[in-house]
């Protein structure tokens, strides 16, 4: 079964073809991806790498966190599961439209803008 890791501290320069490459000296990764940011597209200078075995993602753990990739000491640790978001109020849910709570129109009434 395969086991995704959280890498922090990665550099800004960092491609998701090179987090898969170095990871790959350890074992066989299924994916790595660096995240970036969705309106700049830059790098958030952290990524998650899924190992094929649990065997091989502690020997990564073990081998590169705290290792210097482009000028910085990065990150490998066991990656926690996602939470859920909450709600943001855009679009949908509650609190979203006019009239509502946090809404434009937070009184209620229908009056034009």
């Amino acid at each position: 079964m395969s086991k995704k890791l959280y890498v922090s501290n990665l550099a800004f320069a960092l491609s998701d073809s090179t987090l898969e490459e170095l990871f790959g000296s350890i074992g066989k990764v299924v994916s790595a991806k660096v995240i970036t940011d969705r309106d700049t597209g830059r790098s958030k200078g952290f990524g998650f790498v899924e190992m094929s075995t649990d065997a091989e993602a502690a020997d990564a753990i073990e081998k590169l966190n705290g290792t210097e990739v482009l000028g910085r000491a990065i990150g490998v640790s066991e990656a926690r599961p996602q939470q859920p978001r909450e709600n943001r109020g855009f679009g949908g849910g509650n609190g979203g439209g006019r009239g509502g709570p946090g809404g434009r129109n937070p009184g209620g009434f229908n009056r034009p803008y």
